[in-house]
């Protein structure tokens, strides 16, 4: 069955992790009769946690996929990865999605990684809820978890739900807006009863709130607020609708996954006033540079984004889409605009979970599957036109976690490569280069589970034995005065010999300039078909600099003189002349060592803010500032990257796993003394190492 845009609803359930999310959506899936039963995370038979690496840690590291039918509207759900090293996934729901649904535990309250989503959501303007689980805890208290989303998401949450009972003694929760009670059964859906008399008073508290936020979508629903102190039953449903598009207020329920409780009243709200497609839109460039907002709208040619990439044993390549414009159907020819080239699609599917569903069409605001496509990767455009617009790819956290990997024999190199090469196809996160000036393969990703998940899958499944070591940091050398040298390359082979001098000045730019090359020679003593060879001289001379062979940065070259030979001179005797001319005017210019430098934002809970501060100021680090959010604190700092290439394990030692962090370069600093005394060793070992090898 094909649903059309109006019928459609994305939602991604996101959070902390170990709230109960993947038990969550595996229990909306059951009460939506879409799965037979619900099974425990610990079976390692649910719907969306269903890849080995999941099943043994009982985790979620991928962003799963599933749909129900509530009354003939699709619902397509995102059950998304909690840890902060697979952020990647849960940010590519996001964009899919029109509404995201925020879990917290009754017991943990608001906690980091919510935090982290609440103010990534708030920059989107993303219409979202909060589902608070586990209230038949011991220690769990609804309205204390109400209070703490009040304090630390600076929000004042709107309850759709009211708990029967608390803690141990709970018993199910009251559907506000609809005033039924839905009860606890054991083994099957909740029980719809009345709303017991000595709840009355708080239900009427709280769905006076809840027309309150009805009320506040529109001047006009406002103004007739304030006059009756009420609104019009038939007001209420559009002004919900309305303020929760425009993400005026936020939806609060809760109840007990695993006893099915809480569920019923969540989606009977999510299937009346859930955003649908059309309230959203996606970021898009056409071929002039201009940026536009790309409405959902199914009347417009088919356009859609490649949300994600996958490979299955079975099926292969999996490219999942989500149709902006138009409609996809089977055997559909397409652009894909970043590749520049045409594609016959086959057969299209939905999932539940792993489980493929044949479809025959997909409409402007749902998410499908195409498999085995030649040309499709994560982030690319196709469509139907001529390819003048192109979706702006997601924007994603830079890694924060590397180490240099090789293979143990070398006959497996390329198999390595190749799964590395696949590995950072599938997730965008993920970060596999070759780095020339250390000759080391470096990965990246969000942090060391990231990275431990990838080559643990590639000794298991590829049967290759890896080995991995703390990456080499890439230092820069320049120089700090100015200094001049020339250098005559003189060499008589028989025949034809060879002969060019140079003499230049060398003086230091401002950090991040690079480099400037000026010819100042006059009367034709360096002809200027020679000047080209000179500057590649210069160029390689500051490929291995003096000091500890780093490349040379921030420096300007000026070509004062030199001298040529009608016959004997040649760009190549220029060549290395300017290259022998400039490392000997290097010697002389006080040459030293760069290292780079990270901007760093760490994020911990306010008990651990001094261990974490001391912590910085050990690593050499500078603290730019930081700012507090109810009990958690944000920490701004510049840090040298050589002692950042162990920060994940650090912090997570020092915050008991709770703290978390990102990176990004900032600039290059000066080093000296017993610091740049140890690159210095560290580098001339490394090319004996080398040599050796």
């Amino acid at each position: 069955m094909a649903y059309t845009t109006d019928n459609i609803k994305n939602v991604s359930i996101a959070g902390h992790g170990g709230t109960g999310k993947t038990t969550l959506f595996e229990h909306v899936l059951f009460a939506a009769q879409r799965i037979p039963r619900a099974e425990t995370v610990e079976s390692g038979r649910t719907v969306s946690d269903y890849s080995p690496e999941e099943i043994e840690r009982t985790i979620s590291i991928h962003t799963s996929l599933a749909h129900i039918d509530r009354h003939g509207i699709k619902i397509n759900l995102f059950d998304t990865p909690g840890s902060s090293d697979f952020v990647g996934d849960v940010i590519l729901s996001f964009r899919a999605s029109e509404f995201v649904l925020l879990v917290i535990d009754a017991r943990s309250g608001v906690q980091i990684e919510t935090v982290k989503l609440w103010r990534l959501l708030e920059a989107q303007h993303k219409p979202r809820g909060i589902f608070i689980t586990r209230l038949d805890e011991e220690r769990a208290d609804f309205r204390t978890v109400l209070a703490d989303i009040k304090e630390k998401l600076k929000v004042d949450p709107v309850p759709f739900v009211i708990p029967l009972g608390k803690g141990t003694s709970y018993k199910g929760v009251i559907d506000v807006l609809n005033e039924k009670a839905w009860t606890v059964q054991p083994n099957t859906l909740e029980k719809e009863e009345a709303v017991p008399e000595d709840y009355r008073g708080a239900v009427d508290s709280a769905r006076e709130r809840i027309i309150e936020a009805a009320a506040e979508s529109s001047d006009a629903l406002m103004e007739q607020y304030l006059e009756n102190a009420t609104l019009d039953p038939q007001d209420i449903p559009n002004g919900l609708s309305v303020g929760l598009a425009e993400n005026k207020f936020v939806p609060t329920f809760g109840g007990v996954a695993l006893k099915n409780s809480g569920l019923i009243p969540f989606l009977d709200f999510l299937t009346s006033f859930g955003p649908n497609p059309r309230t959203a839109a996606d970021s898009a460039v056409d071929s002039n540079g201009t940026h536009q907002n790309i409405a959902i709208d199914p009347a417009q040619p088919f356009a859609a984004t490649v949300l994600k990439t996958a490979y299955d044993q079975f099926s292969g390549k999996l490219s999942w889409l989500k149709v902006v414009c138009g409609s996809l159907t089977n055997d559909m020819e397409v652009l894909n605009v970043n590749e520049n080239k045409k594609e016959r699609i086959g057969k299209l599917y939905t999932c539940i979970g792993k489980k493929l569903e044949e479809v025959s069409e997909l409409h402007a605001g749902d998410i499908g599957i195409v498999t085995k496509s030649t040309t499709f990767k994560t982030n690319d455009t196709v469509t139907a036109g001529d390819g003048s617009l192109q979706f702006i790819p997601l924007k994603l956290p830079d890694p924060v976690h590397s180490v240099a990997v090789n293979a143990v024999s070398k006959k497996d190199d390329d198999k390595l490569g190749e799964f590395l090469m696949r590995s950072a196809e599938e997730d965008k996160t993920f970060q596999y280069t070759f780095n020339a000036e250390t000759k080391e393969t470096v990965i990246s990703g969000m942090g060391e589970l990231h990275i431990n998940i990838i080559l643990d899958k590639i000794r298991t499944n590829q049967k290759v034995d890896v080995e991995t070591h703390i990456p080499h940091v890439a230092y820069r050398e320049t120089i700090t005065k100015k200094a001049g040298a020339e250098y005559t390359h003189k060499k008589q082979t028989g025949g034809h010999g060879q002969y060019g001098k140079v003499l230049l000045e060398i003086e230091p730019l401002e950090r991040g300039k690079q480099y400037e090359f000026v010819n100042a020679v006059v009367g034709g003593n360096i002809p200027k078909n020679y000047m080209p060879g000179v500057e590649k001289g210069v160029l390689e001379g500051m490929a291995t600099g003096v000091t500890a062979g780093y490349p040379v940065v921030d420096v300007k070259v000026t070509i004062i003189d030199g001298k040529h030979h009608p016959v004997d001179s040649s760009e190549l005797s220029f060549k290395l002349a300017g290259r022998n001319a400039f490392r000997e005017a290097m010697r002389q210019a006080g040459p030293t060592l760069l290292e780079p430098i990270q901007k760093l934002t760490v994020f911990v809970e306010s008990k651990y803010l001094g261990d974490v501060m001391s912590d910085l100021s050990s690593k050499r680090g500078r603290i730019l500032g930081q700012s507090s959010v109810g009990s958690f604190e944000e920490i701004r700092a510049e840090v040298p990257q050589a002692e950042l290439l162990r920060y994940s394990i650090d912090l997570r030692s020092i915050t008991s796993g709770t703290g978390s962090f990102s990176v990004e370069f900032s600039h290059y600093a000066p080093i000296s003394g017993r610091i740049a005394d140890d690159v210095i060793k560290a580098a001339a070992a490394f090319r004996v190492q080398e040599t050796e090898d």
